[in-house]
């Protein structure tokens, strides 16, 4: 093409569709580079994510001006924004369009001119910008798009990429962070692809290759510890990650950034119009909640665990999202049930205790409200109990009873354990209110624990965790640590077993092994003798053992 010449809006949506091409090509490597804020390996997946949305709002308008493409870009992105890095390219996007809509065709100048204004609204965007993330990586592409824009639109663009690239390559030297795990960072690489799609659309270049994954320095596959240390204190050790798009004034948004800035951190609020997509990690969940109910109306709430995200991510994604349902769960009772579960042995259990419904997912790629809605309209009564299932899915169930003509109770059962105990007292020929209060007092008498692995060094009160070490949780925080699973578990549960203890269910997931269980249960015959035991294989991912104490 001519170094000078124009590009129009069907050139702007094939790079869109270009981009989505090259972010699963390189989905995997990026998720693998990703280590701030926290090490929940998504940001490949959830910048795909963001734009896939984006091209469904563009098939929707084939053949149409820039004013519309440009429309349909905003909304696509605000509307399918995930994670942090999802939000922040979302804004990018939307800051580009603010200037495209405004012309036919993209000349160099309108290019320089719409890069510096999505950098902007990047950085004002996120409360506290931090340097050597995709905000420096925009910024500076923007920089040098302006400086080359009297060479023609050709040369603006092949700037702007040669920067993006050398501020890449650059970001360990701005983060600590990152230079510790020996990676750049994972937004910014794909923040260079969008520029490497826009060159393959106006000169005919080919894509790069994805490096293979065994080049890529890996953050690990199972979830985190709390406590920190040195990149931890860097970076951030709240828990959860919350989203929902907000339906408020916008002259309220400032005091609601306002509380959000003291209950969190890697805040991101972004949209216009009475519309906004919110993203904090915190480790209050219902402060973050209840700060928007005092702006307006939050919906499509996800909270994610970002200690457990990987392995459960990927088993999430891989699962088969529409489970056989039994077929005596469409016999209509007087209360139905909807569990949420992870693994397939969880879900058969639960079908067995009289659910009806079951939602896949868990401690991350938590169920949205939409799909807790979905199974609360299929299920065959109009009384339906919720089971979360975990506490980070709570405030997330709360929502559907708003949404839906049936009457929804919420038993805030924050783990499986929980769940099954729950249901002893469930009766579907009761009314709603009845069950909740007797699930409720079922499931509160259940004390519930869970292992899994550490990804990486840390510290914690017990002392010193290094990676690989096997860590059992309870509602306390960490309560063991040590190198062999079983003696993690048998750490676990020395802690909370208590005298009047009288049955610790075991649910076996991956991981789990034959001899282990045995061992557990040999150790409960020699030091509670006492105490009965079941056996559940759940198939749960991530953790091989989650413990319910009755």
């Amino acid at each position: 093409m001519n170094r000078d010449r124009t590009v129009d809006s069907a050139a702007i949506a094939r790079t869109i569709e270009v981009y989505v091409e090259a972010l699963r090509t390189h989905r995997e490597v990026i998720n693998r580079l990703n280590v701030y804020p926290v090490p929940d390996g998504d940001t490949g997946t959830n910048m795909l994510l963001t734009v896939e949305s984006v091209l469904g709002e563009l098939a929707e308008q084939r053949g149409a001006d820039m004013a519309s493409a440009c429309k349909a870009i905003s909304h696509g992105s605000l509307m399918g924004a995930r994670g942090n890095s999802g939000v922040i390219l979302s804004q990018i996007l939307r800051g580009l369009c603010d200037v495209l809509r405004e012309v036919d065709e993209v000349d160099a100048a309108t290019y320089a001119r719409a890069l510096r204004t999505a950098s902007d609204a990047a950085r004002e965007a996120v409360m506290k910008p931090v340097e050597g993330t995709i905000l420096t990586v925009i910024a500076e592409a923007a920089t040098a798009a302006e400086a080359s824009r009297s060479d023609g639109l050709l040369a603006a663009v092949e700037s702007s990429r040669r920067q993006a690239g050398v501020t890449l390559d650059r970001t360990p030297d701005l983060l600590p962070v990152l230079k510790e795990a020996g990676v750049v960072d994972a937004g910014g690489a794909g923040l260079v692809l969008l520029f490497d799609a826009l060159l393959a659309v106006i000169d005919s270049r080919p894509l790069p290759e994805p490096p293979m994954l065994t080049e890529v320095p890996s953050t690990g596959q199972a979830s985190r510890p709390r406590g920190g240390d040195s990149r931890e204190a860097l970076a951030s050790d709240l828990r959860y990650e919350v989203m929902f798009f907000l339906e408020a004034p916008d002259e309220t948004i400032g005091a609601f950034k306002g509380v959000w800035s003291g209950i969190g951190d890697s805040i991101v609020v972004v949209g216009g119009d009475s519309l906004w997509n919110c993203h904090i990690h915190t480790d209050d969940i219902g402060a973050a909640i209840e700060a928007a109910l005092d702006s307006g109306r939050p919906r499509q709430i996800r909270v994610t665990d970002l200690f457990g995200q990987v392995e459960e991510e990927r088993w999430v994604r891989e699962a088969d999202m529409e489970p056989e349902v039994p077929a005596r769960s469409d016999v209509p009772v007087m209360t139905a049930i909807v569990a949420v579960a992870t693994g397939e042995g969880v879900s058969r259990i639960f079908y067995s205790l009289g659910v009806q419904r079951v939602v896949k997912g868990g401690q991350t790629m938590n169920p949205s409200t939409a799909q807790l809605l979905a199974a609360v309209e299929a299920a065959p009564s109009e009384e339906v109990i919720i089971l979360p299932n975990n506490t980070n899915i709570i405030p997330v169930a709360e929502q559907v009873d708003s949404q839906t003509a049936k009457i929804v109770r919420v038993v805030p059962t924050r783990g499986v354990a929980e769940g099954f105990a729950s249901l002893l007292s469930y009766d579907p020929e009761a009314s709603g209110n009845d069950n909740a209060k007797a699930m409720t007092e079922a499931a509160e008498e259940v004390v519930a624990g869970e292992v899994t692995r550490a990804i990486r060094d840390s510290t914690c009160e017990l002392g010193p965790i290094s990676a690989g070490d096997w860590i059992g949780l309870c509602g306390d925080g960490i309560s063991a640590v040590a190198p062999a699973l079983e003696d993690a578990c048998v750490g676990l549960l020395d802690a909370l077993i208590e005298g009047d203890h009288e049955l610790v269910t075991i649910i076996e997931g991956d991981g789990a092994t034959a001899v282990a269980t045995r061992h557990l249960q040999v150790w409960l015959e020699e030091h509670h003798p006492g105490v009965g035991t079941e056996v559940h294989r759940g198939g749960q991912p991530l953790y091989p053992y989650l413990f319910g104490i009755e």
